[in-house]
């Protein structure tokens, strides 16, 4: 993997644990040499993993919509701002870009990033791996939700493989270098075709 986007959230959350999780994410995607795709702001939690690839000497692309370069939201300290017109551009920039998508601890804005791009993955649009960083069980109820859509019917059984969940950055970009995606159908009774 050359790129990894990261969706994760312009707050820092409560628990000291999600900003130290993402700075230890950072430190190791410039590590292995892996470029950080991300939504181009500096606070929160997306500041705090740019800001600890650019520490350890990584490479940066952040994609933010003009309305929020214009609030003074953008992180200055990136080699590489684009800035676009929607939040419709910014994500399918981002997709485009990466080559895996990893969602740290967020809110309304990292749920509907990750699950849009589940559902690409789902639908065939890509076949890139997806994770979630579950720190100290953030995510956990978010799975348990995903699997009563699989208990009620509403997602394939094979389509849990579609997200890979780890509790360490390590342990998640290891799963992700070995991902394979499922080759179900996303519509339940039909064959793939």
């Amino acid at each position: 993997m050359k790129r990894l986007c990261v969706f994760c959230g312009s707050n820092p959350g409560f628990n000291p644990a999600y900003r130290e999780a993402a700075t230890a994410l950072g430190s190791l995607l410039a590590e292995r040499h892996i470029e950080l795709v991300f939504g181009g702001g500096h606070i929160g939690l997306m500041g705090a993993v740019a800001d600890a690839v650019l520490r350890a000497g990584g490479h940066v692309i952040g994609v933010i919509p003009h309305a929020l370069v214009a609030r003074e939201l953008a992180h200055t300290g990136i080699q590489d701002l684009r800035a676009v017109n929607s939040m419709h551009e910014r994500k399918a920039l981002m997709a485009e870009l990466s080559d895996g998508f990893i969602a740290l601890p967020g809110g309304y804005g990292t749920f509907e990033e990750f699950f849009e791009i589940i559902t690409w993955g789902q639908l065939g649009i890509h076949h890139k791996p997806c994770g979630l960083l579950n720190i100290q069980g953030y995510y956990t109820p978010l799975l348990q939700l995903v699997e009563m859509g699989v208990k009620e019917g509403f997602i394939p059984e094979s389509h849990r493989e579609l997200v890979l969940v780890e509790s360490t950055p390590t342990g998640l970009l290891e799963k992700m270098q070995g991902y394979h995606s499922p080759a179900t159908a996303k519509w339940m009774g039909l064959s793939q075709t």
